[in-house]
């Protein structure tokens, strides 16, 4: 129950940020169920792997496959999806702990913190990056080149 709840949260979560950003209805569902994937990766490679860096890496990396394959199947954009399932990766609470460090004046908790958020928010995009790429280079691969040895290419 303790890995199962949280992913319901993470479900209702995205499911209300879809409807702020107007996603539409069919696709709603669908992002809020990427979204509740992504928390659930989390929790799965959080409990074989000790550090919190490469298990929201790892996040990152599902959020990011299966919103590269949901867009494929729903024929619209993957940012549609993406924005909507990596709400609740997204690390607001080092972001509000590290400003509430700064204006406090502890530098070393805000360094710390601010540090660690920053690592977070990394690792995230990262993972992003790195299927984006993958899929872009996939399907640069698959298109037909007509390269003829005796034409003169420029």
């Amino acid at each position: 129950m303790e890995y199962i709840l949280p992913c319901v949260y993470s479900f209702f979560a995205c499911l209300a940020v879809g409807m702020v950003f107007n996603l539409q209805k069919d696709h709603l569902i669908i992002a809020a169920v990427d979204g509740a994937f992504g928390w659930a990766a989390y929790l799965f490679s959080h409990y074989f792997i000790a550090n919190d860096i490469i298990c929201y890496f790892i996040s990152g990396v599902a959020i990011a496959l299966f919103a590269e394959v949901l867009a494929r199947v729903c024929k619209c954009p993957v940012s549609s999806f993406l924005t909507v399932s990596i709400i609740p990766t997204v690390p607001g609470g080092g972001m509000y702990y590290t400003m509430e460090y700064f204006i406090r004046g502890d530098i070393a908790m805000f360094s710390t913190t601010g540090l660690r958020t920053l690592s977070i928010a990394g690792a995230i995009a990262l993972g992003i990056v790195m299927v984006a790429s993958v899929v872009r280079l996939w399907k640069t691969m698959q298109r037909p080149t007509y390269f003829h040895p005796w034409t003169e290419h420029k």
